[in-house]
């Protein structure tokens, strides 16, 4: 609903708006190293299950910090078109049901995920942009590439499938250039990508504090959703081909 609401606001004010007589000091690319803080992700550990409460029961990841990469080529006074790439990872500690014995025990997990975004987006340059400050809207698709990451003592779990997993963002954006060539960039990114990922444990049972642990399933199934709002700090370089 969030990406939903924010495409129109895009498209309104790309429809609205005038044209604009800023650019880019005549550069037409640029590149830039940022820093990525997304605020929340969840691990949906039983995706398939027919119970709606274990089917909706997630484990949320807070506070996530990767770095991204983007280069972006200016096609018109207005329009900017752009590719960017992030490395996303974060764990965090649970515990998971195992039999011992012939009886249940819970015992520590360290759970998370991978994932590499690459994402195709349209900027529009607003036109109340001046020389020195650039605004910028835009939207566009992207490819996400994630893995599990799970750990239970010295067994882990290893993504043997995944799904073809695409998805729609929105970006606002803010450079101050403070020189001609170089730029602070400020963006807000809006997304809410979701995939299923199918893994297998390297060993199961195993040795845990004396006791020969069997987990439930061999094979298991998550779901990872990245549904918090993005928020990016880098620096740009401005150059003319």
């Amino acid at each position: 609903m969030k990406v939903r609401f924010a495409v129109f606001i895009v498209l309104f004010i790309v429809l609205s708006a005038s044209g604009t007589n800023a650019q880019y000091n005549n550069r037409n690319f640029s590149v830039s190293l940022n820093g990525v803080y997304t605020t929340t992700a969840q691990i949906f550990l039983y995706p398939n299950s027919s119970d709606p409460v274990l089917r909706n029961n997630s484990t949320e990841i807070t506070h996530l910090l990767n770095p991204s990469f983007d280069i972006r080529y200016r096609l018109t006074d207005d329009l900017i078109i752009g590719l960017s790439a992030e490395y996303m990872k974060k764990t965090t500690t649970d515990r998971i049901t195992a039999f011992a014995n012939n009886s249940t025990v819970s015992i520590p997990v360290n759970d998370g995920f991978e994932l590499i975004p690459v994402e195709l987006t349209v900027y529009y340059l607003l036109p109340f942009s001046t020389d020195n400050f650039k605004f910028l809207m835009g939207g566009g698709g992207a490819y996400y590439y994630g893995s599990q990451i799970r750990k239970i003592s010295d067994v882990e779990g290893i993504t043997t499938g995944r799904d073809f997993a695409y998805g729609i963002h929105v970006v606002a954006s803010m450079d101050y250039l403070p020189l001609p060539f170089l730029s602070v960039r400020l963006e807000m990114k809006f997304r809410d990508p979701q995939f299923n990922l199918t893994n297998t444990y390297t060993k199961n049972p195993f040795d845990y504090n004396g006791q020969t642990i069997t987990l439930p399933q061999n094979k298991f199934d998550t779901r990872i959703n990245v549904d918090g709002i993005s928020f990016i700090l880098g620096t740009v370089f401005h150059f003319q081909l």
